[in-house]
């Protein structure tokens, strides 16, 4: 309602507004923020998968480190895109220190994890998901920890709302531990195994799943839990007893130790494919080497610097030397 004290740029103002964020009923629509972060083995997809879920027409390019970019969409006509901040990490295990930076207690409620493991490389797969998971589970719960002090409503409905997915009847209930925020697990490049062209097919449903998790899409129904096709099931809706047990003789099945069903899966799966060591998945290349990160007055600084270190640690040594002669 505009006021007699309002001047024209102010009901200038207003109108913009009006027609930028209106509902139905007129009233400002809230702008809703979400945000994901694809990790996985090196060169496996991510930026891919990220580029088909944004409609984006380039060609994906090796990630350095962490990088970002986002996405709008409107939920319908005449109404204000929703955002969604896409980060990705690059480099598999080997910079696993950055996953903290994108998650906060600012955005955990609305933060989703996409991993993405390359199914040509089985020996890496165990080793690289149990990492990346594992590292993200613990930062999640260190915030989960300080918003159980400073904001437990949030907290409760964080953990809460992971345990939805799961019916109290389900028969693995007691031994399931849900990851603290939504979780996707995407294998890629399935079809170098099966040598047919189902990969445009399958980027769609990643892209319907993502789309989802970014902009609050509707949901996939499809559900395949045959293993002789690409599998597709959602969280909830499969058990141990329909996923059978690992393909091992019971004489080898009673020579494992292993206290859960997910430890015998994983002795069973690294028998077959012997897992390479994480300090191998270390990616070693330093990327200031790289040529397509070449820039002349950069790199020329950079050498510079390079040598000035060099000196100071070769006059650091000499120094620390001459305290040593002289304590003795």
């Amino acid at each position: 309602m505009p006021k007699a004290s309002d001047t024209l740029w102010d009901l200038a103002i207003a109108e913009v507004e009006k027609r930028e964020n209106p509902d139905d009923d007129g009233k400002r629509v809230e702008v809703w923020e979400k945000s994901i972060l694809f990790m996985g083995n090196k060169n496996g997809g991510k930026t891919t998968i990220i580029l088909r879920c944004l409609e984006r027409e380039e060609i994906s390019k090796p990630t350095l480190a962490l990088e970002y970019t986002f996405g709008r969409r409107a939920r319908r006509h005449n109404t204000p895109k929703d955002v969604a901040h896409f980060w990705e990490l690059g480099g598999g295990t080997s910079l696993l220190e950055l996953i903290r930076i994108p998650i906060s207690s600012n955005n955990i409620r609305s933060f989703a994890v996409v991993l993405v493991l390359d199914l040509s490389k089985p020996n890496e797969l165990w080793t690289t998901m149990e990492k990346l998971l594992q590292v993200t589970r613990n930062h999640v719960n260190k915030i989960l920890t300080k918003l159980e002090k400073t904001n437990p409503e949030v907290a409760t409905e964080i953990k809460q709302r992971m345990w939805n997915n799961l019916q109290r009847d389900h028969p693995d209930y007691e031994l399931v531990d849900p990851f603290p925020i939504p979780l996707v697990i995407i294998g890629s490049k399935y079809d170098i195994f099966h040598f047919t062209s189902k990969s445009e097919a399958l980027l769609l449903k990643a892209r319907v799943l993502i789309n989802h998790l970014a902009f609050g899409y509707d949901k996939s129904k499809s559900v395949s839990v045959d293993h002789s096709k690409p599998l597709f099931i959602p969280a909830g809706l499969d058990s141990l007893s329909q996923i059978g047990p690992p393909p091992a003789s019971d004489s080898d099945i009673g020579k494992m130790r292993a206290n859960t069903p997910l430890e015998l899966w994983k002795k069973v799966f690294e028998k077959t494919f012997p897992p390479k060591s994480f300090c191998d998945l270390q990616d070693t290349k330093n990327p200031a080497q790289d040529l397509q990160y070449v820039e002349y007055e950069v790199d020329i600084m950079r050498a510079q610097k390079n040598q000035e270190l060099e000196q100071y640690k070769r006059n650091a040594s000499k120094s620390w030397k001459e305290m040593d002669l002289d304590s003795d």
